[in-house]
Order: structure tokens, then sequence, then C-alpha cells
């Protein structure tokens, strides 16, 4: 068989073994699975929240699990090695069954989530996402999101430091797929830092104190200025001179603009000769000569009146 081939056969048989647990040992709050094979056999880590009812009454049930290994997955001498769950509130497979059997039993799912995504958080989690897809509470499909505290959804911290587990909650209307994230208290994320006060940076960072003494700021502006601030110099001293060439040109202007403003208001004060008498002594006579001739048509319509009355 290829290799491409033998690592698809090994991934399906894990997950075939996974499901398998979660049917046997969900109720004892089956957490997780760890499939190593080795040369003495096949070594199995399970972690569950209630290890007592894994094992059995003298070991009966885990001796069940066993025989149904090597009989339904061909493993060879597999050895079953079986661990508490510390927080069972920080694993997401126990969360997300947890939540899917609340749903099951009537919780309303609003209730449920902020119940459980609080109770997660209080456990100390960093953050987590609660996500319900499908028929929630009509007979329409939907999704909802609870988030609290900080997540990661891509990238290499969200497959190694991200706890993920999957649950189904079997409704009257439909299935409900609950997915739950977990970041757990302590994780380390590429993104952290720390700042610290009362650090000398001749022990942190010797290397950048000794260049920064080498070329101290003092020095170089001590110095003579290089080749790269001589030009900067130059192309500074331009810009003063076109900004000097500015404010002439502005002041040339604004003497052009003065000049014309005198230039009318001499205009203004130019005396008429004569004076305002003679401006008088024009209106008066034409006055005169408009009144003359208005008597003489007054005169002029009269005769034509009389003439016509003794024609009659």
């Amino acid at each position: 068989m290829a290799d491409e081939h033998q690592f698809i056969e090994n991934g399906l048989q894990r997950s075939q073994i996974d499901e398998f647990f979660q049917e046997e040992l969900g109720r004892a709050g089956y957490g997780g699975m760890d499939v190593a094979k080795t040369p003495m056999g096949t070594q199995i880590v399970l972690k569950a929240e209630k290890p007592g009812m894994v094992i059995g009454k003298g070991g009966e049930n885990i001796r069940k699990v066993t025989t149904a290994l090597e009989d339904r997955f061909n493993l060879e001498d597999p050895q079953i090695d079986v661990q508490e769950v510390e927080e069972p509130d920080l694993n997401a497979r126990i969360v997300a069954d947890r939540l899917a059997n609340a749903l099951e039993r009537g919780w309303y799912f609003r209730k449920a989530g902020h119940t459980t995504i609080d109770r997660i958080m209080e456990a100390g989690a960093l953050g987590a996402e609660i996500v319900l897809s499908g028929k929630v509470t009509g007979a329409r499909s939907r999704v909802e999101k609870f988030n609290r505290g900080y997540i990661k959804h891509n990238g290499e911290p969200a497959e190694e430091v991200v706890d993920h587990g999957q649950g189904v909650a079997v409704m009257k209307l439909g299935t409900i797929g609950v997915d739950v994230k977990i970041i757990p208290p302590g994780a380390e994320l590429p993104d952290d830092f720390e700042v610290s006060e009362d650090m000398d940076p001749e022990e942190v960072v010797p290397d950048a104190v000794e260049v920064n003494e080498a070329e101290g700021v003092e020095e170089l502006l001590e110095g003579e200025p290089e080749e790269g601030d001589a030009d900067a110099e130059a192309a500074a001293a331009e810009a003063a001179d076109a900004d000097t060439e500015a404010d002439l040109d502005e002041d040339i202007v604004e003497e052009v603009i003065e000049e014309e403003v005198d230039a009318d208001e001499e205009f203004d004060e130019v005396e008429v000769p004569g004076g305002d008498e003679d401006v008088e002594e024009e209106l008066e006579e034409l006055e005169e000569d408009v009144e003359a001739e208005a008597e003489e048509l007054v005169e002029e319509m009269e005769d034509e009146d009389a003439d016509e009355g003794g024609d009659a």
C-alpha cells in the first residue's frame, strides 16, 4: 500500500475508533483519545470525566471495550490507559456533549449557550466560542454563535493550541450541531508579549546597547554632515529660496494694487472747472426751456379747440 493510502487508512480508522468510544463511553464523560502504535501493540490513552464508569466493576467494562477493538478494527494487542479529566469545563468534547444533552432535555438554546460559555470562562479559559447550527427554533436552519474572550480561527495556533470538540443534539424538528472551541489557561500564543519595567537593557540586549553607545545621537549631531545630509541641506536651501521668491512676488502684487487704489482716489478728488455753480445755472436754463415749450403746447391745443367750436 502506498504511503498516501496508508495515511488515509490510518485517519479513517482513527475516526471510527473515536466514534466507537463516543457511543460506548458517552455516559462516562468521554473527552477524547490519543492513539500510538508501538512494537508491543497499540497504545490508546482515553480521557474521561468518570474513569470508574469506563473501567467498570472489576475491569469488566474495559475488557469488553478491548475485545471489541480487536474484533472490529483488527488492532494488535490494544492497551487502554484511562486518565481522568482534571477540569471538565475546559475539555471541548465534554462541554459539547453536555450542551447537546441540555438541548435534548428541552433547554432554550440561548440560555444553554450563555450558561455553558460562562462556565468555561469561570474555569479560567482565555477564550471560547460555541456555534449551534441547525433547526434551533423553527423549521428553517440557522447558525447561532456565543463568544467570550480571545479565540484563534486559523494558522498553527488554531490546530495546536485551541481545543476543538463537536456534539449532536437530536431534536424533534431535526438535529442541531454543537461546535465548541476553547483556549485553555496558560496557553502560549505567538502574538503574546510582556512589558518589563524594572529590567536593565544591558542584561536583555547587550549588543543593541553597545551599538547605541558607539553611534549615539549626540555624536552624530556633533560630527561632520555626510553626503546625504549635504543633499538634504541643499534641498532645504532651495525650498527657502523658493519661499523667498514667492514672498517677493506677493509684495510686488500688493504694491501694484495699492498704486491702482491711489490712482482711483486721486481721480475721485479731481474738481470740475467752474464748480457746482455752473452746473446749477445750466439746470435752471433747462428747466426754463422745458416750461416755455409746455406753455406753447398748451396754447396751440386751446387754439385748436376754439377753431373747432366756431366751425360747429
